[in-house]
C-alpha cells in the first residue's frame, strides 16, 4: 500500500476547527456556525457533540448570538446581514479564500469584468461572487468560454476556486488566453497550496497504483478533485468517507492500493482505514512524501481579545 503525502488536514482547515473551539470555550451561550465549517461530515459530526449548532443561514441565528463564518467565505451582503442582526462574528475563511475576494474587488474596481472559474453552487463560489456583484462571471469548463460577452476585451482578468483541479484549471485558463488575447494574469494562483500538494502527490503514484481510495466527505471539491485524477489517468479511485465505506470487491485484482486523503478529512481516518485493508490480507505500508507543508495560518485577533 502506498500512502500520498501530504495529505489530510491543510493550515486552513485547522485554523477554522481552530476557531470554533475557541468560540465554544469562549461563548456564554451557543455557538453556531453557517453552513459546514469545513466539507467533512466527521469534523461536522465532532462539533456537534459540542454543542456546536450548523445553519444555512443566519435568519436560523438568534440575534446577538455568536456565529462562526466557514472557511470557505462570505460575501458582503452575508457580513450586513450579520452587522443588523447584532450577531458576534468571527470569521474562520481560509486566509488563501480572503486573498482571492481581495483580488476579486480590486479587479472589479479598477473596471476589469472578473472571470471566476470554478464550480456553480460551492460555498466559495458563492462568497467570490458576492464580492463584485454584476462585474464577475462564472464559467467552469472551456465549454462556457466561447461565448463569453464582455464590456471592454481589454479589461478581462480571472481569478479561480481555491480548490480546482490544477490540470484542468489550466486548460480553461488557456481557453481564456485565446478568447481574450489582451487577459490580465494573476501575479499568484489562486488554487492553493494544499490543493496543488495532494495532487501532485497523488500523480506520482498513480504509476504504480491498480486502485486509489480517496478520503473525504461527498462535498469536499478538493477530495472530488483527487478521484477525478486517478480517474484521467486510467486508474480506478474511489471516494470514502471512513473505513466503514471500504468495500472489498474494490481490492480483487488490485495489487497496490494507494490512499490518501483530501484537506479536511481528519487524519485519524486514514488510520482507521489502513486498518481496514489489513483485515483483508497482509499490508505492507509505503509513504512516499513530495514535499513538507509547514505553514501554519494564525488565528484571527477577535479570537485572541477573548
Amino acid at each position: 500500500m502506498l500512502l500520498a503525502s501530504p495529505r489530510s488536514f491543510c493550515a486552513g482547515v485547522e485554523r477554522a476547527i481552530e476557531v470554533v473551539r475557541a468560540a465554544v470555550k469562549a461563548a456564554e451561550g451557543p455557538v453556531y456556525v453557517r453552513k459546514q465549517i469545513v466539507h467533512n461530515t466527521h469534523v461536522v459530526a465532532e462539533l456537534v457533540s459540542l454543542g456546536v449548532i450548523f445553519v444555512d443561514d443566519l435568519d436560523a441565528v438568534p440575534d446577538g448570538a455568536t456565529v462562526v463564518f466557514s472557511a470557505h467565505g462570505v460575501s458582503p451582503a452575508v457580513w450586513a446581514q450579520a452587522h443588523d442582526r447584532h450577531l458576534d462574528v468571527l470569521d474562520a475563511t481560509c486566509p488563501l479564500v480572503s486573498k482571492v475576494h481581495a483580488e476579486a474587488r480590486r479587479f472589479a474596481a479598477r473596471g476589469d469584468t472578473v472571470i471566476l472559474i470554478g464550480h456553480a453552487g460551492h460555498e466559495e463560489v458563492a462568497g467570490t461572487l458576492g464580492q463584485a456583484p454584476g462585474s464577475i462571471v462564472l464559467v467552469e469548463s472551456v465549454g462556457d468560454i466561447a461565448g463569453l460577452q464582455v464590456a471592454d476585451e481589454s479589461k478581462v482578468s480571472y481569478l479561480t476556486q481555491t480548490t480546482l483541479s490544477v490540470d484542468e484549471t489550466s486548460l480553461v485558463i488557456d481557453a481564456l488566453r485565446q478568447r481574450f488575447p489582451l487577459l490580465q494574469e494573476l501575479a499568484t494562483e489562486d488554487i492553493c497550496y494544499a490543493t496543488t500538494n495532494r495532487q501532485n502527490a497523488v500523480r506520482a503514484l498513480l504509476d504504480e497504483a491498480d486502485l486509489l481510495l480517496v478520503i473525504g466527505s461527498a462535498n469536499s471539491s478538493n477530495s472530488l478533485r483527487l478521484v477525478e485524477l486517478a480517474g484521467r489517468h486510467g486508474v480506478p479511485a474511489y471516494l470514502i468517507d471512513d473505513a466503514d465505506d471500504l468495500d472489498g470487491t474494490w481490492l480483487e485484482g488490485a495489487d497496490t492500493v494507494a490512499v490518501t486523503a483530501g484537506a479536511s478529512a481528519p487524519p485519524v481516518l486514514v488510520k482507521q482505514v489502513v486498518v481496514a485493508l489489513e483485515a483483508h490480507g497482509p499490508v505492507r505500508v509505503e509513504e512516499r512524501a513530495l514535499t513538507i507543508e509547514n505553514i501554519r495560518f494564525s488565528l484571527p485577533p477577535k479570537v485572541h481579545r477573548r
